[in-house]
């Protein structure tokens, strides 16, 4: 199993047309467009959360003023 090549590209954008039809695809484009755009930021939001739980775990760096021999 690899990865889409051209003429498979090809035959499914050939099978959007014949099914949706010219004027529908644009319109089907744009709100797919939207949808990416908004599940990569919120999984940019998801990641930038754990990262921000991570650092709250870590223990804080002693202050030197505090040492006491």
């Amino acid at each position: 199993m690899g990865s889409i090549g051209v003429p498979e590209l090809i035959i499914i954008m050939v099978v959007a047309l014949v099914v949706f039809g010219p004027k529908k695809l644009p319109e089907i484009g744009k709100s797919l467009g939207t949808a990416m755009r908004e599940f990569r930021r919120a999984s940019s939001d998801l990641m930038n959360t754990f990262e921000d739980m991570g650092k709250e775990d870590l223990p804080a760096k002693k202050d030197s003023s505090d040492y006491k021999p």
